[in-house]
């Protein structure tokens, strides 16, 4: 088991910033329209292994389809550092590639099938 890290990081202007606890170095890759115009790579945590360092100001959202997913960007740089996941609204779902340093090589990723969203979503819970 990989020992828990506090890594920091934000979007590409800095006026964003944030620090997430990190208790398993386990990630998802998703190849929804979203996901994949975005680079995002996902680290899924409960609210309370992440906090805005600073920046709230700055964030603008968008929404689609269900609305349920609330991605944040900053309204300065347009990156998109963190959102909540229409998978598990409950949580923060991170950008990996928005992290300091180069750490995405230390995570294993799994793949999640956001084209077909509800299939996978489904079997995702009978795994």
């Amino acid at each position: 088991m990989a020992k828990e890290e506090v890594l920091e990081g934000g979007c590409h202007c800095g006026g964003v910033r944030f620090r997430v606890r990190v208790t398993t170095f386990e990630a998802s890759e998703c190849n929804c329209s979203m996901c994949t115009m975005k680079g995002q790579l996902h680290l899924i945590v409960p609210p309370a292994q992440f906090e805005l360092l600073r920046g709230g100001e700055l964030l603008k959202t968008y929404t689609f389809n269900t609305h349920v997913a609330k991605h944040r960007f900053c309204s300065v740089c347009g990156i998109h550092p963190f959102y909540t996941p229409r998978s598990d609204p409950d949580k923060v779902d991170v950008n990996i590639r928005c992290l300091d340093g180069d750490v995405a090589g230390r995570f294993a990723f799994r793949t999640f099938d956001g084209r077909n969203w509800e299939a996978a979503f489904t079997a995702r819970g009978t795994h």
